[in-house]
């Protein structure tokens, strides 16, 4: 195994770090481009919040339908023509948002995101596993955390950016504003507002088409990741993946996760808008910075002072205490604003809003540690392993909806935010106890 790893870092890890550390960025970019997109359509495409989190759902089902044929793919291709292939296809999606949103047509968007979600299952499929065995692999969350970072990073720009270029003059598309107008004029400010995204994606569309250049052309060079990731096989009596209790309760953590994560990034301009907060579209980067704040923890303390395990423990722990703050905190009250920013330069935000963002910060050491933990002693059954843990990545696309469902019926979008106490609850099990177990 340390022959195998040696391959990789005998070129040294940093060309294949920067590479991949601008995939990341891309991941980010048009991953965290959700949450601010949410309460555009549902004003653009006359929604309800249900209706609206489809897009979560569009975006996210995609790494269930396409995560085993991606690694069918990249086995035939390569890893390095597969993170080609995925610029392509992500590039394609881009595209489509153009006649989408020329057309105002809701299941035109949902089209373009699924295809954008296919081209980064792909990538993601090819990244994950690429990052966790280019090193030592107690190591290797914070070298997921490095990677993280760029990932945030790029989702606290991307609102900000989304905001500057797209939601500018909000207040004349309020509900309000709409009401006072004729179906026809209604008709022609709706259309103006949705063809405000066409420049944007020809951009998108631009960068992608480079970016599969520079990776088409770069020396990143092909880990030899089956071999690095063997070890003793013959000490592996497991005849299939799913006899890994690691691995499949690390799927169903994942599961959890990637759908409590996307609850608190997506849903939290939603939750700004119904709270009247101004500048509701730039939320999500609140999330994105108490998730680089998490990364910046893991960076500097693991393996060193804190183990995957004990991170993945005090993530849940954090998880649970911010959901019961946004549960149950006031909405009128802007004290912890206060205690954390002191006013200075940041726009008053509501307690509860605050509590939805640092769920960020509970969040962020998830993934990095659920990975390694996950593949621990798979051996052989590594790559499709690393497909089933991409696969939970669906969390993402079904519990947004399972909390828009609530928020709806109920009338109260606060108290549904309940549907993510389970979650860190099985996350909470995982990191005491469901990492260790090895037979069924």
């Amino acid at each position: 195994m340390e022959m195998a790893i040696n391959k990789v870092q005998g070129r040294s890890t940093v060309l294949p770090m920067l590479i991949i550390g601008t995939l990341f960025f891309v991941f980010g970019f048009v991953t965290w481009l959700n949450g601010s997109l949410i309460p555009f359509l549902k004003i653009v495409c006359d929604l309800n919040e249900f209706q609206a989190l489809l897009v979560t759902f569009a975006f996210y089902i995609a790494y269930v339908v396409m995560a085993i044929p991606m690694s069918m793919v990249l086995n035939r291709i390569g890893y390095k023509n597969g993170m080609v292939a995925g610029l392509g296809i992500m590039a394609l999606g881009a595209v489509l948002f153009i006649p989408a949103a020329q057309s105002s047509y809701y299941a035109l968007f949902l089209i373009a995101l699924f295809t954008l979600g296919t081209g980064l299952t792909i990538l993601q499929t090819a990244s994950n596993p690429y990052i966790v065995c280019i090193g030592p692999r107690e190591s290797a969350a914070m070298r997921i955390s490095c990677m993280g970072l760029v990932n945030k990073g790029a989702g606290i720009v991307v609102p900000v950016v989304f905001t500057a270029l797209i939601l500018t003059g909000m207040d004349q598309f309020t509900p309000e504003a709409l009401a006072a107008l004729t179906a026809e004029e209604k008709a022609s400010r709706i259309a103006e507002l949705s063809n405000r995204l066409v420049q944007p994606y020809i951009y998108m569309t631009a960068a992608l088409v480079a970016l599969m250049a520079f990776v088409k052309f770069s020396p990143l060079p092909e880990p030899d990741l089956e071999e690095a990731m063997i070890g003793d096989v013959k000490t592996q009596p497991q005849t299939s993946v799913l006899q890994f209790p690691q691995l499949v309760l690390g799927v169903v953590a994942l599961f959890f996760y990637v759908g409590v994560e996307v609850i608190a990034g997506d849903t939290i301009g939603l939750y700004g808008q119904n709270l009247q907060v101004a500048n509701f579209g730039t939320l999500t980067s609140y999330t994105m910075a108490f998730m680089v704040l998490g990364y910046l923890v893991g960076v500097s303390c693991i393996p060193k002072y804190l183990s995957q395990a004990r991170a993945l423990q005090g993530s849940a722990i954090f998880g649970l205490l911010f959901t019961l703050g946004v549960m149950f905190g006031s909405s009128d009250s802007h004290a912890i604003a206060e205690l954390l920013f002191g006013w200075t330069g940041i726009p008053t935000v509501p307690d509860t809003v605050l509590y939805l963002a640092m769920l960020g910060f509970a969040n962020a050491l998830v993934w990095p540690a659920v990975w390694p933990l996950a593949l621990d002693g798979l051996g052989k059954f590594t790559a499709t392993a690393s497909a089933l843990l991409i696969m939970g990545i669906a969390g993402g696309a079904l519990l947004p909806l399972v909390y828009g469902y609530f928020a709806h019926s109920s009338g109260d979008s606060q108290l549904a935010y309940w549907v993510m106490l389970p979650c860190y609850a099985f996350i909470l099990f995982y990191a005491f106890k469901g990492h260790k177990i090895r037979q069924w």
